[in-house]
């Protein structure tokens, strides 16, 4: 793809259909290869049926993000207000649940649109640290993170099916969001 103007907004109501659609596609292309496609299946009909989407948009502590191309979408996020792990110690945390974008897209811009809006909201609701685990193995997305200025602060399992994994733990505190890429969040 080539790089182009990528927009990102509030998911709306009727946004469910996309969400389910974008959320198993690039879940798939990003896990599929290296899980039993059974756990695969399971997983994405857990998750990310256009019904789930549905009461996952009406949660008052979940905040999703869309990122489009024009009217395409390319990709999206999901914040939600939620307890975090032991090994987070935050007053007011706030948890970046996903960040996915298409695959053909990657490193057009999609994600890097999609962190400055969630540390924006962020900001915003007057939370002082975004925090999320992400899969040990996932080398692309914990390079990403870590440009970002996420860092490591512990580790929580995540089941897929019969498979135990292991997520890395992440958070970056919203004012060293501010800090080092005060001159990326402009216009936000």
């Amino acid at each position: 793809m080539q790089p182009s103007r990528i927009c990102v907004r509030p998911a709306g109501p009727d946004d469910n259909q996309k969400i389910s659609t974008l959320g198993r596609r690039t879940f798939a292309d990003s896990f599929g290869a290296d899980n039993h496609p059974r756990d695969m299946e399971n997983y994405l009909e857990q998750s990310f049926s256009p019904e789930i989407q549905a009461a996952e948009l009406t949660e008052p502590s979940s905040c999703f993000l869309i990122a489009e191309s024009g009217t395409l979408p390319v990709g999206y996020a999901r914040l939600v207000e939620s307890p975090p792990p032991p090994c987070l110690k935050a007053a007011r945390p706030v948890k970046l649940q996903r960040l996915y974008a298409d695959k053909q897209w990657i490193g057009c811009g999609v994600g890097a649109a999609l962190v400055r809006a969630c540390i924006a909201i962020a900001r915003q609701r007057e939370n002082d640290v975004i925090w999320l685990g992400v899969w040990e193995k996932n080398e692309r997305a914990l390079r990403f993170y870590r440009k970002w200025g996420f860092t490591q602060v512990g580790t929580q399992p995540f089941v897929l099916g019969s498979d135990r994994q292991t997520d890395l733990v992440l958070w970056l505190t919203i004012q060293s969001a501010f800090g080092n890429h005060a001159s990326e969040m402009g216009g936000l």
